[in-house]
């Protein structure tokens, strides 16, 4: 029974001890950890790459192996960031761990998923939603430009999603890099309201998808435009209310009054 006891004591010093580096290297400020966020980062965009490129690369003998690949990179991040968490279960409840289950459940079932994996570029916006990248931008003096890389983000998302969706659902018939070129071209012309004409989406359900599309385009160009030349705010949470953005020079939080102390770019 002693042998059990210190065996199972071994192991859940030996859990802590990997839970306690995981949180160093997700959420440190060491040198040693920003290297590692930054490797993560540069992993997280080739797989976002490869999410681009999996319409034209589908066919190749090679794309299994490079899908299944990838899902054992996504299911050990996730599986690092979980235990990486303060609080498993409020990072379990938020929307880009869905996504991100979703996006893994894709990978595993490539054939039986193939009408849905034009959503793995999901993976980008919820990426942007994380603290690991922001952090590095605003360690460089860019922290006025957090609010447009989300609105940037956002547009490139959709934009990916809806030609993923318009190359999946109209343009079958030309697999391959020429029919994603055309949904692309296609997505541009319509969220940009150009409706050059010399690609449409046929029947009701093409139309409903180009109106569906000028709609959500034209709100997030609007976003984009907002962030760009409304006056900047930076990203500092209140510890008292916890409002989110202040203006750069605020000495106090608008909504409580709750004395700020908001680094300069240059610290």
């Amino acid at each position: 029974m002693k042998a059990a006891a210190k065996a199972e004591l071994q192991d859940r010093s030996a859990l802590a001890r990997l839970r306690d580096m995981l949180r160093k290297l997700y959420h440190g400020r060491t040198p040693a950890a920003f290297r590692f966020q930054l490797v993560a980062i540069i992993i997280d965009l080739a797989i976002i790459g490869f999410f681009i490129a999996t319409p034209v690369i589908q066919q190749s003998s090679s794309f299994l192996w490079l899908d299944y690949s990838v899902a054992v990179l996504v299911a050990a991040d996730m599986a690092a960031r979980l235990l990486a968490s303060n609080d498993m279960l409020r990072l379990i409840r938020q929307p880009a761990s869905w996504i991100d289950v979703f996006i893994l459940l894709t990978l595993l079932m490539p054939t039986a998923l193939a009408n849905l994996g034009f959503l793995r570029i999901l993976r980008l916006w919820s990426m942007s939603r994380s603290g690991r990248l922001w952090r590095h931008l605003e360690m460089r003096g860019l922290r006025r430009w957090r609010e447009a890389s989300h609105a940037v983000i956002n547009l490139l998302t959709f934009l990916f999603v809806i030609t993923g969706f318009v190359y999946t659902f109209f343009f079958r018939s030309q697999a391959g890099l020429e029919g994603y070129i055309d949904a692309l071209y296609f997505t541009v012309a319509t969220v940009t309201t150009t409706g050059f004409g010399d690609i449409v989406l046929p029947g009701i359900a093409g139309k409903l998808t180009a109106i569906a599309t000028m709609i959500i385009g034209i709100s997030l160009f609007v976003r984009l435009a907002q962030a760009l030349f409304r006056p900047a705010k930076v990203f500092f949470p209140c510890l008292q209310c916890g409002l989110q953005r202040h203006e750069p020079d605020a000495v106090h939080c608008k909504a409580c009054g709750h004395l700020l102390k908001i680094p300069d770019d240059g610290d």
